[in-house]
């Protein structure tokens, strides 16, 4: 089961209650659903919960029944029409439209003054022309219509609830879209999916964290590196002191640094300075070290 599919699964369990709540959602899945004209109401969709939820939805908010339902029991492709003419007068009328316009070309922004209508109509469109990636792969969540003043009034509406969009055109559609992850996550939990939100709240700390690892395992891999390197240098200097019997000629300090180097030659350099009886900084024993491999560099 997919994301998208949980996701639309979890807000076909709220209920259908306020009169204007669900005439707002009717109407967000009428103008991305597959068709709404003067002359034919079509959804189809291969969600079972949502094939229940259509049934009450168009009930209470337009008290008519399709004229075309999927038998019981019936899977796959989920066919929902209406092609009776008063039917479609009716939903006409109580969505705001003359019979002579094109329905499925502009948004009555009338319908969603209040913030709850708003919300029961994104979430409609969601239904019907939403789509959400799983976010353990990327950040994507798209709405998309044949319709372009549609796609362009869905812009003005999200920009005005704060949440401001992209928009695209592909294959004859009309695609707005988000892919900031706090925008997803803002947007599901607006039209009723906060555990679909937290989910995605979820994968995103995850891959953060595991990011967040790999750099510093990376960084620590560097600088271990980094250690390695310097050790076999001094190491070398110390060597080549010896074979030129000078390295019992240093200072008292230099020699006993060389000292400890060659028997911990495992040692970072912090550990190193710590091995002094008494300890010493790091940045004095860095000086030393870079003053025998001064000294061997002039043999």
């Amino acid at each position: 089961m997919s994301f998208s599919f949980e996701a639309k699964n979890e807000l076909c369990r709220l209920p259908v209650q306020k009169l204007c709540c669900a005439r707002a959602e009717a109407y967000g899945i009428l103008l991305y659903c597959n068709t709404f004209s003067a002359g034919e109401v079509r959804i189809i969709t291969g969600n079972p919960a949502l094939a229940g939820r259509l049934p009450k939805l168009f009930q209470r908010a337009f008290s008519i029944r399709f004229d075309r339902m999927p038998e019981a029991g019936e899977t796959g492709k989920l066919v929902f029409q209406i092609t009776d003419e008063a039917k479609i007068r009716r939903i006409v009328d109580l969505l705001g439209f003359s019979p002579e316009q094109n329905l499925a070309l502009h948004i009555n922004f009338g319908l969603l003054e209040e913030d709850c209508c708003r919300a029961s109509f994104l979430r409609g469109v969601f239904f019907a022309g939403g789509s959400v990636t799983d976010p353990a792969k990327r950040y994507h969540l798209e709405l998309a219509t044949s319709h372009l003043q549609v796609s362009r009034e869905l812009e003005v509406l999200l920009r005005e609830c704060g949440y401001p969009p992209k928009g695209l055109s592909r294959n004859g559609s009309f695609i707005t879209y988000f892919k900031q992850s706090d925008q997803i996550e803002d947007f599901l939990t607006l039209i009723g999916a906060p555990v679909a939100a937290m989910h995605l709240m979820s994968a995103k700390l995850e891959k953060d964290l595991r990011n967040s690892v790999n750099r510093r395992l990376n960084c620590d891999s560097a600088n271990l590196d980094k250690a390695v390197e310097a050790a076999q240098e001094q190491l070398e200097a110390i060597r080549r002191l010896r074979s030129a019997d000078l390295l019992d000629k240093l200072p008292d300090k230099l020699k006993k640094t060389a000292a400890l180097r060659l028997e911990y030659p495992e040692l970072s350099l912090s550990e190193l300075a710590a091995a002094f009886d008494p300890p010493v900084t790091k940045s004095c024993l860095n000086h030393r070290l870079r003053k025998i491999q001064e000294l061997a560099k002039t043999l």
